[in-house]
């Protein structure tokens, strides 16, 4: 089934107590969760959202935001007290029960905290449940869940109890059992939270794995901000029953909404989340393969800079060429820049998270060539620029040399012909 949108979600509410219609009337009027409070808990406030096929949506917040409650919603769990939330494009809320339980089986499987493992059945039995509630024969249930136990890590368990597994493991077992369900929407509630931290990131690493291979449509509940940056494509921040924004981890860290989405993550690793499309510079100085040894040298001169990166005419990036490279070049007459291109020394993909570009920066005299999935030049980072958007940066950048000194402008001039007058010279400056 081919649908816009895996769930859609819109203007819902959950109220538990005496008279939810009540609070949710006087809610819409514009009282507040404490307003209400005589008449009911407000769990969830004019929530709206979409999630699309094949992403991972991640709502986080504090403990009581709503965020648990907002999943249990979305199979049916709780009951919706206003609202409506579609499901591949079927409404699920005021549906029969039999309704219900065909897209739960169907469609939507869920990954609890605590693994809600059936102690008394093996690891096997566990994970093939789901198929022996539609009827699959033992033969070929038990096969699939020995298929699926090897995507996550545990071939050969099997025949272990839940008992005999580490925590780790367990959960592996409970998304095991969600994977065998083979429905098109995982749900997935703290689903980490309960495991040490190195076994904690082991999970996340290996369920961005399977989603390269599976492609599922996934909601996933944390209070943790680090593990919704790195495993979520947008996050909702909720806050006292309310999404407070939705966006990707770029837009929340970079742009939060409020005062409160600021505080959220002033504490986040930044060089998880932020790419190196977040921090580039406009690449310079830059000149075609055809452009010739002057034009390279005038723009390395104004640029301030001992070297320039070449490029194609389609922006493909095909090496740089040094200041005193090209004087040779114009000394001998010659205007063909391809026989003194040097390699570039370190580039990287504009997608690349910071926290893998500290060794080529170091390692590379040149700011860092940031490319596109076809080559393309598309932007530059400067070392320092690398590290000041992992916070205050030095406010002094004089010391800093990324590349070797540059020729005197006036040398440079005078080959070239050109006027001197006004124009800074270059002797003490690195390139920027």
């Amino acid at each position: 089934m081919t649908v816009a949108h895996a769930i859609e979600v819109e203007n819902l509410y959950k109220v538990f107590g005496k008279n939810p219609k009540q609070a949710v009337k006087r809610l819409k009027a514009g009282e507040s969760r404490t307003d209400v409070a005589d008449a009911g808990t407000a769990a969830v406030i004019d929530a709206g959202f979409t999630v699309s096929p094949g992403e991972i949506f991640v709502i986080m917040g504090l403990s009581g935001s709503g965020k648990s409650t907002i999943i249990r919603m979305l199979n049916g769990l709780h009951d919706a007290t206003a609202g409506t939330i579609r499901v591949q494009g079927d409404t699920i809320t005021d549906i029969p029960a039999n309704k219900l339980r065909e897209i739960r089986r169907d469609r939507v499987s869920m990954v609890f905290q605590h693994f809600a493992l059936l102690p008394h059945r093996t690891v096997a039995d566990n994970v093939a449940y789901p198929l022996e509630l539609r009827g699959v024969g033992k033969t070929e249930r038990l096969a699939k869940a020995e298929e699926i136990l090897g995507m996550v890590g545990l071939e050969g368990w099997g025949d272990k109890l839940p008992s005999a597994l580490s925590g780790g493991m367990q959960q592996r077992v409970g998304i095991a059992r969600a994977l065998a369900a083979d429905t098109d929407i995982l749900l997935m509630d703290e689903a980490f939270s309960a495991l040490d931290p190195l076994i904690r990131r082991e999970m996340q690493e290996q369920l961005l794995s399977l989603q390269q291979k599976l492609q599922k449509t996934i909601v996933f509940i944390t209070h943790d901000l680090n593990e919704a940056m790195f495993l979520g494509d947008r996050i909702a921040v909720m806050r006292d029953g309310r999404i407070v924004q939705i966006g990707t981890p770029e837009d929340i860290l970079t742009d939060p909404a409020n005062d409160y989405v600021e505080q959220f993550v002033q504490d986040v690793d930044r060089a998880r989340v932020l790419t190196a499309a977040n921090v580039m510079e406009r690449p310079r100085p830059v000149v075609t393969d055809s452009g010739g040894p002057r034009t390279a040298l005038r723009q390395m001169r104004d640029a301030y800079s001992s070297a320039a990166y070449v490029v194609g005419r389609d922006r493909r990036l095909l090496g740089i060429v040094t200041d005193r490279d090209a004087v040779k070049l114009v000394r001998r007459g010659e205007s063909a820049l391809t026989s003194v291109l040097k390699p570039v020394p370190q580039s990287v993909s504009q997608d690349e998270v910071l926290i893998n570009l500290f060794v080529p920066a170091v390692e590379s005299q040149l700011p860092l060539a940031v490319t596109d999935d076809e080559g393309r030049l598309v932007g530059v980072i400067p070392r320092v620029t690398l590290l000041a958007a992992l916070g205050p940066g030095p406010t002094d950048t004089s010391e800093i040399t990324i590349l070797p000194r540059p020729m005197p402008s006036t040398e440079i001039d005078a080959l070239l012909g050109d006027s001197v007058d006004g124009v800074p010279t270059a002797d003490s400056e690195g390139v920027r």
